[in-house]
């Protein structure tokens, strides 16, 4: 049986079937935006954009924005405090040029020299940010100072060029031509609402008003792994611009199966983003970005594990595996100066269309395999007043935010002969042979399907309002967020099967299993914020307190386990037999279906200390979580995985960052540490309190050095040589709710080298340089302990020119 790739003309049919209609009606609405740009020559709004176009140079060496001198970017990397502009486009900028806040923001030339191509490249380069390898680019599991789930809805919200993406699938995307991003670590739900309980990213691409020209690169590297990107920058008149990139990627991957000789995390993606601005005038501005991108890959490289002798098998599963996405993000965002007031807003579009293939019980064996498709349709707007004039002690922001999301789920998980024995009927027959000895239920097929079909609709509103009052050297913050969500479930889950009894049957006889339903939730959150800081120069004190909110949802992946035991139950009825198998969970769907959001309040200090050259952060944070949220894999032989409530956690630690640049030479430094503890965590079983969280890794480290070599003059063979070296280490990082099981400490070594000349420059990498051994992911499945390996040591070349 073969488990290699889609072929090229499924992959080719698969994509005609996305919303091609919508791809056409946003090009021909690019084309009207700027004709009418065309028509119009209008004075830049230099508060907007800048004027002056970079050079390539520009943009691929210094950190910082291309307008300002290297000393001033160099002051601004240092800075804890930020110029809210810089959180989501000019959203929620401008209304104070100070902003008490946890942040590292990393640059274009520190993500191209460190080979970033993922948010997940980014872990412990952020402290106590980190974001597991594993899986597909479905999994964007993302923890920060102890809080974090495996499914469903984030701790993090992230934005790309002002727009909210508002699916958790979409966050592990191939970046490209990303000029910066910033990452804020604590509570933002005061000004940014639901699934910021631990954070924000904002991703901020290249302005074709700030660049103008061509970048190109290609690269190769192991794994047959092979890279595209091409990208075209042009300024159209003073007050517009336009540009235009895209990029392939593939790989054949790094684990082989040992069931079909095959790797199995082969690789295919590839994207396209336009972005246009147009300063129409002194008091219009706008900014459209569309985006398309593409995936197919295989997946779910998990090895099963003796979790006595630690010894790990290789990845060994009898059933095609693999993720597809197809993504399209459509976001105009605006800027209006009235006579009084600032008004700026974002208006969103986002359609996704993804499918995951999964042989569940990972093994060779034919148990059940899962096809679960999902196709979203996300809808957002949000609107920020401020006053114009900006120059007094007290400046204020007020805005208001809606969303609506409607996602359809199909998701059939096909039962074949090795499960219908062993899941099934060993259930069922071991509660008969009590009753009946020698007497046994048969089922005739030899697969069946459990159909699930999902709608779910998720919508919002809120109000909200930030103030600032400025002291002297003292800085003050208040603001408060009146949030309201609701969401409805629609569900349908059913199988037919042909069953029969040998002691009173002498044909096989249809039973029907139903389960169809619907259930809502609604909530109303108060999401409050105070900070304060105080500045004297060099050093900057602050402290911060904020209430954050991750919504709840439902456990449609349970909906398998749940059928499966209303089957046996409709057959034992069926035949008036009435028994209680304790060994085979039984669910009630009212008690499961469901979980609640998850709150916390997090407090944190900090200081910064910014000599010349030099800086140096310190943050204590404490975190109390009420309804912390985990994923479990309920007891016996289940199949489904489910989210529920932790009762109380407690979450506390340190942060430090520390940097030092002069001349050539830059050196960095970043360290999180994290204690999550189980306050009140009792699921009937066990009683968990005082154990660590699970999946939160104890301990984050980041230190690297760069050092440039210009040539001293005139050289034919290059300009300037760049020498990176970085070692990333996680850990200690706990599997189970028990901490019996946990994965230790480690440390990932990486480097490049760089050559430029002129415009071209070619740059050798390595990643796990000295192949460490590690593991990134745990758990459990029908009774086995399964795991993912890390990848081993990757390196490559790459080529690169901007002209």
């Amino acid at each position: 049986m073969s488990m290699h790739r889609r072929d090229d003309w499924d992959i080719f049919a698969a994509v005609m079937n996305y919303p091609i209609r919508a791809i056409i009606l946003t090009f021909l609405t690019y084309v009207s935006f700027f004709n009418t740009a065309f028509a119009q020559k209008s004075p830049t709004d230099q508060h907007f954009f800048p004027i002056r176009a970079e050079s390539a140079a520009e943009i691929a060496s210094d950190d910082t924005t291309g307008r300002a001198s290297r000393r001033q970017a160099r002051a601004e990397e240092r800075k804890i405090v930020i110029n809210p502009a810089i959180i989501t486009g000019y959203l929620k900028g401008g209304a104070v040029d100070e902003q008490v806040a946890s942040i590292t923001r990393v640059f274009m030339q520190r993500l191209e020299t460190e080979s970033v191509t993922a948010l997940k490249d980014l872990s412990a380069t952020v402290p106590n940010f980190y974001i597991p390898d594993y899986g597909s680019k479905m999994t964007s599991s993302v923890y920060v100072r102890g809080l974090g789930a495996r499914i469903d809805n984030p701790v993090v919200g992230m934005y790309v060029d002002g727009v909210s993406y508002l699916n958790k699938n979409n966050f592990d995307f191939d970046f490209f031509d990303i000029r910066s991003v910033d990452v804020l670590r604590g509570p933002q739900s005061t000004l940014f609402g639901r699934n910021t309980i631990g954070g924000l990213v904002n991703i901020t691409t290249i302005s074709p008003l700030a660049y103008q020209g061509t970048r190109a690169s290609i690269g190769y590297g192991n794994g047959n792994t092979f890279s595209a990107q091409a990208s075209h920058y042009r300024r159209i008149n003073g007050s517009s611009g336009i540009s235009f990139s895209g990029y392939y990627k593939s790989s054949d991957g790094f684990y082989k199966n040992e069931f079909s000789g095959e790797n199995s995390d082969w690789y295919k993606g590839a994207g396209l983003r336009i972005r246009g601005q147009w300063v129409k005038s002194e008091n219009l501005s706008f900014d459209n970005s569309f985006s398309i991108s593409w995936v197919d890959q295989g997946g779910f490289p998990y090895g099963k594990v003796d979790t006595l002798t630690g010894n790990i098998q290789d990845v060994n599963y009898n059933d095609i595996s693999g993720y597809s996405r197809f993504t399209l993000s459509e976001g105009l965002s605006y800027k209006r100066m009235l006579e009084r007031y600032v008004l700026t807003g974002v208006t969103s579009y986002q359609y996704t269309d993804d499918c995951m293939d999964m042989d569940q019980d990972f093994t060779p064996d034919s148990y059940f395999t899962l096809r679960q498709s999902q196709n979203e349709h996300a809808l957002s707007q949000d609107v920020v007043i401020k006053p114009k004039d900006e120059n007094g002690n007290w400046r204020w922001l007020s805005g208001a935010s809606a969303f609506f999301k409607y996602q359809k789920m199909d998701a059939p998980v096909t039962f074949k002969r090795d499960g219908i024995e062993r899941l099934i009927l060993a259930g069922a027959n071991k509660g008969l042979s009590s009753v009946f000895p020698g007497e046994e239920i048969l089922i005739e097929e030899e697969s069946f399907v459990i159909g699930s079909l999902f709608k779910t609709s998720t919508y919002g509103a809120a109000i909200y309002h930030q103030s600032y009052l400025k002291r002297g050297k003292w800085l003050f913050e208040a603001g408060a967020r009146l949030d309201y969500e609701g969401s409805g479930l629609d569900y349908n889950s059913n199988s037919v099967i042909h069953y029969l009894f040998t002691m009173t049957m002498s044909q096989y006889r249809e039973i029907k299993s139903i389960l169809k339903g619907n259930e809502r939730l609604n909530y109303f959150e108060i999401l409050p914020r105070l900070a304060a800081s105080y500045n004297s120069g060099n050093m900057r004190l602050s402290a911060s307190v904020a209430r954050g909110y991750k919504a709840g949802g439902y456990n449609t992946q349970l909906f398998s386990d749940i059928l499966q035991n209303q089957m046996r139950l409709d057959m034992m009825n069926d035949l008036g037999v009435h028994f209680t198998n304790s060994e085979y969970s039984s669910y009630s769907v009212a008690d499961v279906i469901t979980y609640r959001p998850e709150y916390c309040w997090n407090m944190e200090a900090g200081v910064n200390y910014s000599p010349e050259n030099f800086n140096l952060e310190l943050t204590l944070f404490d975190i109390l979580c009420n309804d912390q949220q985990l994923t479990v894999f309920p007891a016996g032989s289940s199949t489904g995985r489910m989210m529920t409530n932790a009762g109380k956690t407690r979450s506390f630690g340190a942060e430090g960052t520390i940097s030092y640049r002069k001349g050539n030479l830059r050196l960095s430094g970043e360290y999180g540490y994290t204690n999550a503890r189980f306050i009140k965590y009792d699921n009937g079983h066990n009683d968990y309190s005082g154990k660590y969280v699970p999946y939160v890794p104890q301990h984050t480290v980041s230190a690297g050095s760069d050092y440039t070599i210009m040539a001293k003059r005139s050289s034919r063979i290059f300009d300037k040589v760049v020498l990176h070296l970085d070692v990333k280490g996680f850990g200690k990082i706990y599997w189970n709710e028990s901490n019996t099981l946990h994965q230790p400490f480690y440390a990932l070594l990486n480097g490049s080298v760089s050559i430029q000349k002129q415009k071209v420059s070619m740059e050798v990498w390595g990643k796990n340089i000295t192949s460490s051994k590690y593991n990134t992911f745990y758990f459990l499945s029908m009774g086995n302990s399964f795991l993912q390996k890390g990848k081993p040591v990757q390196f490559g070349v790459s080529l690169k020119t901007n002209f």
